[in-house]
């Protein structure tokens, strides 16, 4: 029973009261009160009461529903072990694309996923960043997943998103050095996942062997939920444990499923792997356990119910298995995702709440909630900026004015629309669990939206500082508008990437959290927007700081003809305490009219641009307080000018006293190398004058924490690799700036005498 339709009072109120399947989404009018028909059929049932029973039978299934129908997912994997295949046949199943193309087909228009070719850079690259298809009467978004641990926080944002995920691995290549990485991402995140086998046609696939490399390598909790029918050549199709089915795929593109019995000739080996299955499943799941020590036969219902649970609480994978490129195995493994990932209310989410410093809130995560959305991805469309909204509680409608907690704007929202296949389906609201875009919305990525009745955020607010820093310039001069569209673009996108310009250089200086991802950025300048750009040397964001008070008397006296210049400014220079709020403070303790109050801020502007740059290596002076305690001023020849000059000076004639140094940021270094390259790691960390502060094992695994100055961690990645022959990964993100040691100070400064005396 969908809609009924209005007729009498009667037989709507007979309707709500008798239906206990209603799921209609309308909420009939009570009757009028005077109508005898009514009276009698309520008897002692107050009206209001009334309303209450049919308004709770008829609102629980409006959302309870369509929740349940929805899963969002991610597809990722190691390059090359079929995850762009995969995906063109889940959309060629799901009627979203009507023909096939391969990856490196003959035909040259190459996979509907291809569109870009950041294929190492992306895990999936479909047009959009979530694409919405449907199986069997449910709604599935497949959200692009970045490919890359590169300490963005996009990689973090994408998997916030995801309710469960499919773990693509090659039958032959197994369990690579990138599936162990994207492992252990998911596992950071919380994400439920499935593991599916691809490649089972080619020579020397083992599907077995690849499913215990799962359970020593990734440490998965995980069993066969089908087994191959043949393999290499012979492979013809799959046979279900839960369901004890034979499928045979048909037709041009395997897109007619054949169900048959078990062969005879596979009956003991699926008894065998049934029976591993129950066995493993049982092991994280006391319902079942108690039927299987039981020895009561178990139903295929049951073992699905028991799968189900145990991998939406992150217990259990189930392994499922194919050959996308042969198009076998994808419908059942779309099944699969139905029947055994969570669906948006079965995943816990939290938001920190910005009015109480952050603290954790779980969100109940249903439409009858406040409105809490996350922008996670931008992408340029032909109407301006397309914004990708994860609701996670509440309604959003078209029209309705929202809330950008990070900025603190209130909008309206003029275009909601949901991505279908190439075209955008308008629509006029969306609930919590929906993946829905929004136009002309400027927002930058991660930013969160309520209806402005809570301040929470998704993500913390707290952005780390840029730590490294390149320049680049684009190599012909026509295509400065296409770089500086990608340079706006991607801050918008990632606020961990800062642009700017270099007053004495006048290039464009790009900053980012480390080589690799101010890399990646160069990379897509280059392929998105066809921009060729030259990249200078990296240079780490040095800072100066005083160590000891300092006075100063200056007098700037200038006479030319008609208005001459003249100030002069008294006071002293100290040393910010260690736990200041604040990196400058410019304190006025004059007594008297010495120097008019009219010329005070340029004073303080002056001290502010002489500490934007220190005379030791021309870096910004931080952590220093500047007292002015007296002056003198001239009644024609003061001018705010005069004043900020002569506090530029003064500041320049008592900074060599106050004994500088120079501060250099150390980064918290975080490697992960099988234990027998442990010596060698550490030995190369201390040869980088890095400090170990932890070392802990991790299964076979090597933890190794430590804090190592950025100026000696260039090239690391590829001298790790080289080291652990290519097993050991690194995370690194800033820790402090600290003052670096005597002779590095006397390094710097000569070089930085050097190149400017070059100049």
């Amino acid at each position: 029973m969908a809609r009924f339709s209005r007729g009498s009072a009667t037989s709507r109120l007979l309707f709500s009261l008798y239906s206990s399947t209603a799921k209609t989404t309308a909420t009939a009018p009570a009757p009028p009160s005077h109508s005898p028909t009514a009276a009698l059929l309520l008897g002692n049932f107050s009206l209001r009461q009334f309303s209450n029973v049919a308004r709770a039978k008829e609102e629980e299934p409006w959302w309870k529903e369509s929740m349940e129908r929805l899963r969002n997912i991610g597809i990722s994997a190691h390059i090359d072990s079929g995850k762009t295949t995969l995906t063109e046949r889940i959309l060629y199943y799901t009627g979203r694309i009507h023909e096939i193309h391969e990856v490196r087909g003959r035909d040259g228009v190459g996979a509907k996923m291809d569109s870009m070719d950041l294929e190492r850079e992306k895990g999936i690259t479909i047009q959009s960043a979530a694409t919405y298809c449907t199986w069997n009467g449910y709604q599935i978004n497949i959200i692009d997943t970045p490919g890359h641990v590169d300490f963005t926080i996009e990689v973090e944002r994408a998997l916030r998103v995801l309710d469960g995920a499919i773990l693509v691995l090659c039958s032959v290549g197994g369990v690579q050095s990138q599936s162990i990485t994207v492992d252990r991402q998911m596992r950071r995140y919380q994400v439920p996942r499935l593991a599916f086998i691809n490649k089972l046609d080619r020579m020397g696939a083992d599907p077995w062997k690849v499913l215990n490399q799962a359970r020593s390598k990734l440490r998965h909790h995980s069993a066969a939920i089908q087994v191959p029918i043949g393999l290499e050549d012979d492979f013809q199709g799959l046979i279900d444990l839960v369901k004890l089915k034979a499928y045979y795929f048909h037709g041009s593109n395997g897109e007619k499923v054949v169900t048959e019995e078990v062969p005879a000739h596979m009956e003991a080996i699926v008894a065998e792997k049934r029976r591993e299955l129950i066995e493993v499943v049982s092991e994280v799941d006391d319902k079942l356990a108690d039927a299987f020590l039981a020895d009561e036969p178990i139903s295929s219902s049951d073992l699905e119910e028991a799968i189900r649970r145990a991998t939406v609480a992150r217990k259990f994978i189930p392994v499922f298995m194919g050959s996308a490129f042969k198009n076998k195995g994808v419908q059942p493994l779309l099944d699969g995702v139905l029947s055994y990932l969570p669906c948006p209310t079965e995943v816990s989410n939290f938001a920190l709440d910005q009015s109480k410093n952050e603290d954790k809130v779980l969100l109940a995560g249903n439409p009858d909630g406040r409105l809490v959305a996350l922008a996670f991805k931008l992408e340029e469309g032909r109407f301006g900026q397309l914004t990708f909204l994860r609701i996670y509680e509440g309604v959003i409608r078209k029209g309705d004015f929202i809330v950008n907690i990070n900025t603190g704007k209130k909008i309206k929202v003029p275009r909601l629309v949901r991505m279908h296949s190439n075209e955008m389906e308008d629509i006029q609201e969306a609930h919590a669990g929906q993946i829905v875009a929004v136009f002309g919305v400027d927002c930058a990525s991660g930013d969160t939206f309520t209806d402005g009745s809570i301040r929470y955020t998704m993500t913390s607010m707290n952005v780390p500082e840029p730590v490294m820093s390149l320049a680049v310039q684009p190599v012909s001069k026509d295509s400065g508008g296409q770089f500086s569209k990608a340079l706006n673009r991607f801050q918008k996108e990632d606020p961990t990437f800062r642009v700017g310009l270099d007053p004495e250089s006048g290039q464009t200086i790009i900053s980012g959290m480390g080589e690799l991802h101010l890399d990646i950025y160069v990379e897509r300048i280059r392929r998105e927007y066809k921009v060729d750009a030259t990249v200078g040397k990296p240079r780490v964001n040095f800072r100066e700081t005083v160590t000891q008070r300092a006075e100063f008397d200056y007098l700037h006296k200038k006479q030319t003809g008609g208005q001459g210049q003249y100030g002069r400014v008294i006071g002293f220079i100290e040393p910010l305490p260690a736990d200041s709020p604040t990196k400058f403070l410019f304190e006025n303790m004059m007594v008297g009219q010495a120097i008019p109050s009219g010329f005070i801020p340029a004073i303080e502007k002056g001290f502010k641009e002489a500490a934007n740059s220190g005379s030791l290596i021309g870096h910004p002076v931080e952590n220093v307080r500047i007292v002015l305690t007296d002056g003198a001023s001239h009644a024609v020849d003061s001018s705010e000018l005069a004043f900020k000059l002569a506090s530029i000076y003064a500041f320049r004639q008592c900074y060599a006293a106050a004994k500088p140094v120079i501060l250099e940021p150390i980064m918290l270094v975080e490697l992960k190398a099988p234990t027998e390259f442990q010596g060698t790691v550490a030995g190369d960390i201390n040869k980088r004058k890095g400090v170990i502060v932890g070392n802990d094992q991790d299964g076979d695994d090597s933890v190794i924490t430590a804090h190592v100055p950025l100026n000696n961690m260039f090239g690391y990645s590829t001298s790790l690799r080289s080291m652990t022959q290519g097993k050991g990964e690194f995370t690194m993100e800033y820790k402090e700036h600290s003052p670096v040691s005597q002779d590095v100070q006397m390094q710097l400064v000569n070089t930085y005498k050097a190149t400017k005396a070059a100049e």
